[in-house]
């Protein structure tokens, strides 16, 4: 029986991916797709599209720092630019997950124990009083009810706590800062020591509420989607040596309706902030102060810019199920178009390797310009 279900496994992998590559249209001829390697989350072992890699023996140790974090199905776990696993395993209960550390805990957890992308514990928190999650290399806790933030120290102990007048919509952090916005339209900085040192309402909106925020690398600028009729995309960059110097220096309106959390980023350096707007993407150079848009006619299920070189990648899925993968190089333009279908998906990328998920498999891809 089990011998019967491994040959269904491999079976549909092999379909999942030869529809994949056969669907697979570059344009222009630029930028193409190569397969490296295909796993399945049950079988668990790479099959090569090719010569194995040599570091791809099974006694080689893993390199934590490059390890790539997924969640697919009722999976999750890491795996490396070769198709080996760290971690792979099935969902008990809830899991947060990122690049450094994860944790998989209760609806109404005791204790959370903090683990290493290889699966060493860093740390226990003792009555959390909420559910944790991981941001610029750090553990915060929102507590059960979404209005309050506490830092997390190394060995599992509060640092700090913030609670605001409303329920949290999104949160971001970098330079030793926390944004945050809330269901009544404010978005906030927090300092190092769980300080407020600037608040923001954008308001402009018959609803007001922010919908989505980020913050760059080094602290000095946010981005943030706010309002229900008329929603807005806006740019604030910070003057002076204070940190809540923060002014407003761009704003567009969008044209979307979008009643939940949405997606914006900045990327490649801080040189661009990608946003999720009516009908597709939105790119905003800040060199330039220039705007673009590219239409994707679907809704958008992931998306990946980690691996830089002026590629974004995103997961579109249209009508009936049927999914897209879309490359795009900066500042929109559509360089591959792949579709395939597949109820679940997952999407990530290590420098010049793409990783694509769907079911119960992981392809891998070199990007390379012929």
């Amino acid at each position: 029986m089990k011998a019967k279900k491994r040959v269904w496994v491999i079976l549909g992998t092999v379909v999942f991916a030869v529809y994949f590559f056969c669907a697979a249209r570059p344009i222009p001829l630029e930028t193409v797709l190569v397969p490296r390697w295909l796993n399945s989350l049950e079988y668990g072992k790479p099959v090569y599209l090719g010569d194995a890699p040599a570091e791809a023996g099974e006694d080689e140790e893993y390199d934590e720092g490059s390890l790539v974090p997924f969640e697919l199905g009722s999976r999750f776990g890491y795996f490396d630019r070769d198709g080996r696993f760290a971690i792979n395993q099935a969902k008990k209960a809830n899991v947060s997950l990122s690049p450094q550390r994860w944790a998989e805990y209760d609806s109404e957890p005791d204790r959370i124990t903090v683990n290493s992308p290889g699966g060493e514990a860093l740390a226990v928190i003792e009555n959390p009083r909420g559910y944790p999650f991981f941001l610029n290399g750090k553990t915060f806790v929102v507590n059960s009810e979404q209005n309050a933030i506490s830092a997390i120290d190394d060995s599992g102990s509060p640092l700090w706590q913030y609670e605001f007048a409303s329920p949290l919509t999104c949160v971001d952090s970098a330079a030793d800062l926390v944004l945050a916005g809330s269901l009544d339209g404010v978005a906030g900085v927090l300092d190092s020591s769980g300080r407020q040192v600037f608040s923001f309402e954008p308001g402009g909106s018959r609803y007001s509420i922010i919908l989505g925020c980020a913050i760059s690398r080094d602290g000095s600028k946010l981005a943030l989607i706010s309002g229900i009729d008329d929603q807005r995309f806006l740019l604030l960059e910070r003057f002076g040596n204070s940190a809540s110097d923060y002014k407003v220096v761009y704003h567009e309106f969008l044209g979307s309706d979008y009643r939940r959390p949405v997606y914006v980023s900045f990327i490649e350096d801080d040189r661009w902030i990608v946003f999720e707007r009516d009908g597709g993407l939105g790119f905003f150079e800040l060199g330039s102060r220039l705007s673009g848009k590219l239409e994707l006619n679907g809704e958008l299920s992931a998306i990946d810019h980690s691996g830089g070189q002026g590629l974004v990648f995103a997961l579109v899925t249209r009508s009936q199920g049927t999914r897209e993968l879309v490359g795009v190089r900066l500042p929109g333009r559509p360089i591959i178009n792949a579709p395939f279908k597949s109820g679940e998906v997952f999407l990530g990328r290590h420098d010049s390797r793409l990783f694509v998920g769907g079911k119960q498999t992981l392809i891998s891809f070199d990007l390379e310009k012929r």
